[in-house]
């Protein structure tokens, strides 16, 4: 019961913060051309190509660099119930990413909905295929949402949530 309403708080926290991106960045997202739109949704693309293409190479701990490092950063990983601090997965990324020879995550859709010039929010249906360290091979089925905010260093994740659909 305890862990319900918890869940439901996290949940009800999680909507209100999307709300409140979407009210927010309402009046920039109105004044943005459709040139600015294309423009961003296609950096937002890039950036999480580029993402998963760096964990392809390097492993889990690539996404230090995608992962923005402010204190309004939070993911609820797939298997959690409850959202995470940067801390939090930087401490789960280094404790899982021996145990895995590849990884290779790849969207099969993915929608990017541009807030304001520095705010996008994404959602897609992924596919990845993780390879242990005995070389057994899992296939899952995933849905990812989340939302991007531009740094100097360029776009960075800020919040989101990631589930697993199915395992193969």
């Amino acid at each position: 019961m305890k862990q319900t309403k918890k869940r439901a708080s996290l949940t009800r926290q999680a909507i209100l913060l999307f709300i409140f991106i979407a009210i927010f960045s309402c009046q920039e997202y109105t004044t943005m051309t459709k040139d600015d739109k294309a423009r961003i949704e296609l950096d937002v693309r890039q950036t999480l190509s580029n993402y998963y293409d760096d964990i392809r190479k390097s492993g889990l701990t690539a996404e230090f660099n995608y992962l923005d490092h402010s204190p309004d950063f939070f993911w609820v990983p797939p298997g959690y119930s409850s959202c995470i601090s940067y801390d939090s997965v930087v401490h789960v990324l280094e404790e899982n990413a021996p145990k895995f020879k590849s990884i290779d995550n790849s969207f099969e859709s993915l929608r990017i909905v541009p807030l304001s010039n520095d705010i996008a929010t994404y959602t897609g249906r992924q596919h990845s295929m993780m390879t242990d360290s005995n070389g057994k091979i899992m296939t899952f089925q995933l849905v990812e949402t989340g939302v991007l905010i531009k740094r100097k260093a360029g776009w960075k994740l800020l919040s989101g949530q990631t589930t697993i659909l199915n395992q193969k």
